[in-house]
């Protein structure tokens, strides 16, 4: 028996998030460039995808561009977002077909408008979807996402429209970029790091945490399957004790 066949389908998670780290140091083991490892890091990004879709999973979530990368040098940069492009004009027509629903969260408005035309037109284009919803975080941060939530609080008191006793886990996550969306139950990173990097931070609060040794561009279906194993065997308390679940 294989590992996907392994997989508990009434225990699936709903929701996973992946951190795709690794991409660099890669490329770097090979003595390749950093671009070689982001262009073979978008073959993982398939594959993971595909694996997500034979499962039946609900949501996946992918850390693509940080905000944190737009100090990145500048050349980098525009590489990444010419693949970026590339990519989303590429693979467009397969995930339609695959009836994956694509979403975006993050700071959209400092991407170039190339992008942005591109991301509206493939939102567009999948959104009546029913299967996976495939979201992508650009120029995305957990930090830079609570204050835009605080700032729309702060707006809305000052309207009249909030007072103190309104505010509750349910009002804050109606104002997230996540609203919507599950939280993750699994989160996953890759490349032997063991920290969130400023992701989903008020959605990870209760998630399961899986590290993977290895880098992004090595991380198989085998290996993905092998994370919500590892999940599945896992008790999740909530704070309660074993008896009481």
């Amino acid at each position: 028996m294989n590992l996907k066949d392994k997989i508990n389908k009434d225990r699936l998670p709903e929701h996973i998030a992946i951190i795709m780290d690794g991409n660099g140091r890669w490329a770097t083991k090979f003595g390749k460039n950093r671009m070689f490892g982001h262009k073979n890091g978008v073959k993982t990004v398939r594959k993971i995808v595909e694996a997500s879709g034979e499962i039946g999973l609900k949501y996946l979530t992918l850390y693509t561009f940080s905000t944190e990368n737009w100090n990145r040098p500048p050349k980098e940069i525009s590489a990444l977002m010419d693949l970026l492009v590339m990519t989303i004009h590429k693979e467009l027509k397969d995930l339609n077909k695959n009836n994956v629903v694509i979403k975006v969260i993050g700071d959209i408005d400092r991407l170039n408008k190339k992008i942005q035309s591109e991301l509206r037109h493939a939102i567009d284009t999948t959104k009546n979807n029913t299967g996976l919803n495939l979201v992508m975080a650009l120029s995305y941060s957990a930090r830079w996402d609570i204050i835009k939530a605080i700032k729309k609080i702060v707006v809305e008191a000052g309207e009249g429209k909030v007072v103190q006793d309104d505010v509750s886990e349910d009002f804050v996550e109606k104002r997230l970029s996540t609203a919507g969306i599950p939280n993750p139950e699994l989160l996953i990173r890759t490349s032997g790091e063991f920290r969130i990097s400023n992701f989903l931070l008020w959605e990870l609060a209760y998630s399961e945490m899986y590290f993977s040794e290895k880098f992004w561009p090595e991380f198989s279906k085998d290996d993905f399957y092998g994370a919500i194993l590892d999940y599945q065997n896992r008790e999740r308390r909530f704070g309660k004790v074993s008896e009481q679940l």
